[in-house]
């Protein structure tokens, strides 16, 4: 059993040590392999503020990503249960999330032209 362990770890740090070798990063190659995100580098200016409408989109995208894991239960559950009430309880969901989605356009949030 410790014999396992142990070429169990010597295997890790082989596999950890070659990962290392294969990819060193060399210094022409650093503003290529620096991480990039909301359109400015984040390494050489850390305190840029980022636009409060990428934050606005990124919430909304949430909320409907969460919106579709909710529904896939009742996709699968739609055959199995004939009841009204799971019916409405589906109905009332969709309500409140087309409601969202007409409140969100009114408001501007869906606009991507300003």
């Amino acid at each position: 059993m410790f014999n396992l362990i142990i070429l169990i770890l010597l295997i890790v740090i082989i596999l950890i040590n070659l990962c290392f070798f294969i990819t060193m990063k060399n210094k022409k190659n650093w503003e290529k392999m620096s991480p990039f995100e909301c359109g400015f580098n984040l390494i050489n200016f850390p305190r840029n503020p980022f636009s409060l409408r990428f934050f606005l989109i990124s919430i909304i995208f949430l909320i409907f990503d969460i919106e579709i894991i909710i529904l896939i239960p009742f996709i699968f559950n739609i055959f199995f249960i004939n009841s009204m009430i799971w019916m409405m309880l589906i109905f009332l969901f969709l309500f409140v999330l087309i409601w969202g989605l007409f409140h969100e356009w009114y408001l501007g949030s869906l606009n991507w032209l300003y």
